[in-house]
């Protein structure tokens, strides 16, 4: 089979396409004919420039943190899923051969990508205990897109926040993966209100497409002031930001009206920002950062994804083959939407 194989850490070059044997499912394992990848700046892009240390990255390394694809092969054990089975995988999962349920093992995990061979190949093999299907509405493009960010999104809006219906939501970023995925969920599953926040009008008036109430450009409008205009003086109940931008993110506190809860899963802005202890305790705000998901969210995402509720943003759909072009250009470009890889076009 064709696999991107990183050996060494360094520029996008790096990144070979290679021909190397088929993985074979080990015991309790599905391998899956991939589809669809996605390009992600700190898991991916990070990761082959050497700046993930603290990940344990060993090389050689096929990269690749989630997969959609269709399973072409189980391993012995395996009855939940069978061949021609559309499912997505993605994230931390057992390293050791665990059963059907992700039982047994040593408790070993990583990251697929990082610590075990990862979605930039035509075929890819992973715990059964691990994978989703996918429903007959929801492409493979569009679902490695919302298995990679929609469960923290949910997560972040629905668990940690307790975002209800009728509340002001402020997301930060709208544009970006994260954010854009943030309105939808805030507006089209929850029913709050939103204000979509970004530093261009283009990007903010994004938001709006997305369905947001309201757009505010911080290049251009004071941004406290006006979350405070649209909402009549009272401020917003949950404040979303993954982007920790230490020149935005203490406007946007400020704009946290009483019992307002901050949720946060990036910091890639920062991560050192100043905030208003007065603001904090006088308004009784609270702050949680809570990375990941729950594997619960994930069937609720597709779901939400395949009934058009939530909408992902493709930027570039390319072959495996230009791995390294996806890399180059998401390098070039910080706010661009999301790079998919799809092995089977070559």
């Amino acid at each position: 089979m064709k696999a991107i194989v990183i050996r060494e850490f360094g520029p996008p070059d790096v990144m070979r396409y290679e021909e190397i044997p088929d993985p074979a499912p080990r015991a309790g394992e599905i391998r899956i004919v991939v589809h669809a990848a996605t390009v992600n700046r700190v898991l991916d892009v990070a990761v082959r420039r050497g700046e993930q240390a603290q990940r344990g990255v060993e090389l050689p390394l096929i990269p690749g943190v989630d997969c959609a694809g269709v399973i072409d092969a189980v391993g012995d054990g395996v009855t939940r899923w069978k061949i021609g089975d559309r499912v997505c995988a993605a994230g931390r999962m057992p390293l050791d051969v665990v059963a059907e349920d992700g039982s047994g093992g040593t408790g070993r995990s990583g990251m697929m990508g990082i610590k075990r061979p990862g979605g930039f190949a035509e075929k890819v093999c992973v715990p059964a205990s691990v994978a989703f299907a996918l429903p007959d509405a929801l492409g493979f493009h569009e679902a490695a897109v919302v298995m990679r960010h929609c469960p923290t999104a949910w997560n972040l809006l629905v668990n940690i926040a307790g975002l209800k219906a009728g509340e002001w939501a402020l997301v930060m970023g709208a544009s970006g993966n994260l954010g854009s995925v943030g309105i939808q969920i805030a507006k089209h599953v929850i029913g709050a209100r939103v204000i979509a926040v970004a530093g261009t009008r283009e990007r903010a008036d994004l938001g709006l497409a997305l369905g947001a109430d309201h757009a505010v450009d911080y290049g251009s409008q004071d941004l406290c002031a006006e979350v405070l205009r649209i909402t009549g003086g009272k401020g917003v109940d949950v404040l979303y930001d993954n982007i920790a931008n230490p020149k935005v993110l203490p406007q946007a506190f400020h704009a946290l009206g009483e019992n307002g809860r901050l949720v946060t899963a990036g910091a890639h802005g920062g991560p050192n920002v100043t905030i208003d202890f007065f603001h904090l305790y006088d308004k009784k705000i609270t702050i949680r950062g809570m990375p990941g998901s729950r594997d619960s969210d994930r069937p609720k995402c597709f779901a939400a994804a395949a009934e058009g509720k939530i909408k992902v943003q493709i930027a570039h759909v390319l072959p495996l083959s230009q791995a390294a072009r996806a890399h180059a250009m998401m390098e070039g470009d910080p706010g661009m939407g999301k790079i998919v890889l799809d092995p089977s076009l070559g």
